[in-house]
């Protein structure tokens, strides 16, 4: 079976562009991605990486206990996981490591759906009055109760969720490749 990324010149419009293909384009595609990956991972970690107890009460609520102890493992998890897929070193073990967390998260948000509205009856109603409590923007988002708002606010989590999950997953499957730490190691995960 011929790897995703060999090129088959034959298959191509202009047979010529294979070997950029192979050699360039898409080795420093995969690059570009990890390391888009790795440092969304990072900066997403650093606020629990500055705060590691701040996760307590949710990690115990979707079932890991203790959550003194989950908490801070998930945030380093997380940002130094996040640097490892960036530099490519020990990339498939931090990679599978936050897909399994990232997996778990988008189950959280099929499992936890934000809700239908955010605003009561009374609360459509004080923005209907209008007055200088909301400017025209928020009415006009929150008009139907924040029900469309959600709706997207829903649909953009489960899909970044997804999308990282499964990016985490390609390199947990394919490693660190070109220009990764991994690549001057003598053993890879």
């Amino acid at each position: 079976m011929p790897h995703p990324t060999d090129t088959d010149r034959d298959r191509l419009i202009i047979p010529a562009l294979g070997p950029f293909y192979q050699r360039v384009a898409q080795p420093l595609a995969f690059v570009a991605l990890r390391i888009a990956v790795g440092l969304t991972l990072a900066v997403e970690g650093w606020p629990k990486i500055a705060a590691p107890l701040a996760q307590v009460g949710f990690v115990e609520g979707i079932g890991f206990h203790p959550g003194w102890v989950w908490s801070p493992v998930l945030a380093a998890l997380q940002f130094f996981g996040g640097i490892l897929i960036a530099i490519g070193l020990f990339t498939r073990a931090a990679a599978l490591a936050n897909g399994v967390m990232l997996a778990v998260t988008l189950w959280f948000h099929f499992a936890h759906p934000y809700g239908e509205t955010f605003l009561t009856s009374a609360g459509i109603d004080a923005l209907k009055a209008g007055g200088d409590l909301f400017t025209p923007p928020a009415i006009a988002r929150l008009a139907d109760g924040g029900k469309a708002f959600l709706e997207t606010v829903q649909t953009k989590a489960e899909q970044a969720s997804l999308f990282w999950a499964g990016a985490t997953f390609l390199f947990a499957a394919f490693g660190g490749g070109w220009l990764s730490l991994d690549q001057r190691l003598r053993k890879v995960f």
